[in-house]
């Protein structure tokens, strides 16, 4: 059926329209394209180091564990409550024993001679523990002496000062065959620095490097000992039994080695120490922070539940152990890289780890 001419459609031809601007645009897109003449900034443009930027750098919006420092000690009404009882029971067993031994002289001379001398050779015992446990704490207090030295010495001008306590590092140290050969380039090198800084950096590396070579190996064994007897042990009580054992053992070596040797008042110190940093940072409880390490290195899916408890338990002595390097080092890390603990992570499943990277 053909349309009418009036019902077809009309093709028109292309055209152009002008419409009228909105008047509240119209500033806006002259403002835009209008041209400015060339001008100054008076605000100082500050740029971000690469090594500071968090985009290029994401481990820098991660706060690092902080080191372990001694605690803080003073008077307290349990220390004088304690010294306080502990006269009185030291009047109360003198009484005791001046009675046992008049009663024994009116027996017999023999059990009164008897008496006495077991009583001489007891103090005798008693007055030797507390002078080694007296020196045990002095070289402990000598210690932390030098480090709280070292922080003061830095800014000093003067090298005096800095000289005076690299050589009481090299006296605590004498002992120490690893340190021979720091001793003699410090000897070497002693006129020749007159600057702080770089006489206490130089001592730090000469000296404690070795030193921090073998508390690294402390570590790593000690954790791995940990985490296969963790992975093997029936009971949870044996893997306590056992954490604890290690943690004792790893904090004494840890002293020994850096010219520490306490007695048992001084690692009773130093164990309150590290289990104080550790209960202040978090670290006392297998966290989030121990699983997502083990878990960033993907070895959640390679390990049973057994092994991999063993490996987290074994992250964990290695942080007792970076603590306790923390608190018997006699200076700080300054010069050398602090260990943290991924540092440890490929020593607990170095198969593993290594077949990641081939992968």
């Amino acid at each position: 059926m053909i349309k009418p001419p009036s019902e077809q459609p009309v093709h028109r031809a292309p055209a152009a329209f002008s419409y009228e601007e909105d008047p509240a645009v119209r500033p806006t897109i002259e403002t835009k394209h209008r041209q400015r003449k060339p001008g100054s900034f008076t605000d100082e443009v500050v740029l971000t180091a690469d090594e500071d930027d968090p985009f290029l750098n994401p481990e820098k919006d991660v706060p690092p564990v902080p080191g372990a420092v001694p605690r803080k000690r003073g008077t307290s009404f349990a220390k004088i409550a304690a010294a306080a009882f502990g006269i009185l029971f030291s009047l109360a067993f003198g009484l005791w024993t001046d009675s046992l031994i008049r009663n024994l002289f009116s027996r017999a001379d023999w059990l009164g001679y008897a008496a006495l001398a077991a009583l001489a050779i007891g103090v005798l015992a008693v007055i030797a523990i507390v002078v080694r446990e007296t020196a045990g704490m002095m070289r402990l207090t000598a210690v932390q002496g030098i480090k709280a030295e070292a922080e003061t010495a830095m800014v000093e001008a003067k090298p005096a000062k800095a000289r005076a306590l690299v050589k009481r590092l090299e006296t605590l140290l004498s002992d120490k065959p690893e340190t021979a050969k720091g001793r003699a380039t410090l000897k070497a090198a002693e006129a020749d620095i007159i600057d702080a800084p770089h006489l206490i950096a130089l001592a730090e590396r000469e000296l404690l490097a070795p030193l921090d070579r073998q508390a690294r190996a402390l570590i790593v064994n000690a954790s791995k000992r940990v985490s296969i007897v963790t992975a093997v042990s029936p009971r949870a009580i044996v893997d306590l039994l056992y954490v604890l054992y290690e943690a004792a053992r790893l904090v004494r070596a840890m002293a020994e080695l850096y010219g520490g040797r306490p007695g048992t008042l001084g690692m009773i110190r130093l164990m309150r120490d590290v289990l104080a940093h550790l209960a202040v940072t978090g670290s006392i409880a297998v966290g989030d922070s121990l699983v997502q390490q083990v878990l960033g290195h993907g070895l959640a899916s390679k390990l049973s539940a057994r092994l991999g408890e063993g490996v987290i338990n074994g992250l964990m002595t290695a942080r007792i152990g970076i603590a306790a390097m923390d608190l018997c080092r006699p200076l700080s890390f300054h010069a050398l890289k602090r260990p943290g603990i991924g540092d440890f992570i490929g020593d607990l499943t170095p198969s593993m780890t290594s077949r990641d990277k081939n992968s």
